[in-house]
């Protein structure tokens, strides 16, 4: 026997003449949000070689086509969760005293960044194999994580000028430079092989050189 349109009509809940309700959509951005919080997870858990894109997938009950179309790469995952993982790192420097000297806050700021690095290191058998995307100079991650430390070191930098302590001609400039020069310090490759207290007194001492090197006069 056949059904007619009405049939259908009344087998669906709906009234004659009326469509059926569309299921509401969820915002891409929510989607994205959900991908980068369970690859993560993931990551974290088994190490990112231990991870495909079809994991991903599977743990969020969605085709592995819906991961691509948000993500292309397994590489591009990591570097949105590396340039995430920075900000926050950036957020710890919020703690620096204002009413400290310029060459107080360079300093802390270097150590605190060290100190973060630090923690997750030894938090995380597998933060490695994330975080180390942040020094390639290849990836996305790598310039978001040298532009985010010589912005915070090019205000302070500013102020040491504008209080007659250093002597620069372009700050960005130098702030870039001394970004540069932390990042032999202020590197997952570098924090996953040596010891503490080395990488403390290495940290000091390039910020103390950096320090005198601000404050020459001829040097501007």
């Amino acid at each position: 026997m056949k059904t007619d349109a009405r049939s259908k009509a009344f087998g669906s809940g709906c009234k004659p003449g009326e469509r059926k309700p569309r299921r509401t959509r969820r915002p891409a951005s929510e989607t994205r949000k959900d991908i980068l919080k369970t690859a993560e997870k993931l990551f974290r858990e088994r190490g990112y070689q231990q991870v495909a894109m079809a994991d991903i997938a599977t743990e969020l009950n969605m085709s592995p086509a819906n991961v691509f179309k948000h993500f292309h790469a397994k590489s591009a995952l990591v570097d949105a969760i590396a340039c995430a993982h920075i900000e926050d790192m950036m957020a710890d420097l919020k703690g620096i005293d204002p009413a400290a000297s310029p060459e107080r806050k360079i300093l802390d700021a270097a150590e605190r960044l060290l100190a973060v690095l630090l923690r997750d290191v030894s938090a995380n058998p597998h933060i490695f194999e994330m975080v180390v995307l942040c020094v390639d100079p290849s990836r996305t991650a790598g310039d978001f994580y040298r532009e985010k430390i010589s912005a915070v070191l090019q205000v302070f930098i500013d102020e040491g000028v504008r209080k007659g302590q250093f002597h620069v001609r372009d700050s960005g400039h130098t702030a870039s430079v001394l970004a540069t020069a932390l990042g032999g310090i202020l590197n997952p490759l570098v924090v996953c092989h040596e010891e503490p207290d080395i990488l403390y007194t290495r940290c000091r001492d390039l910020v103390d050189l950096v320090i005198l090197a601000l404050q020459n006069p001829l040097a501007k």
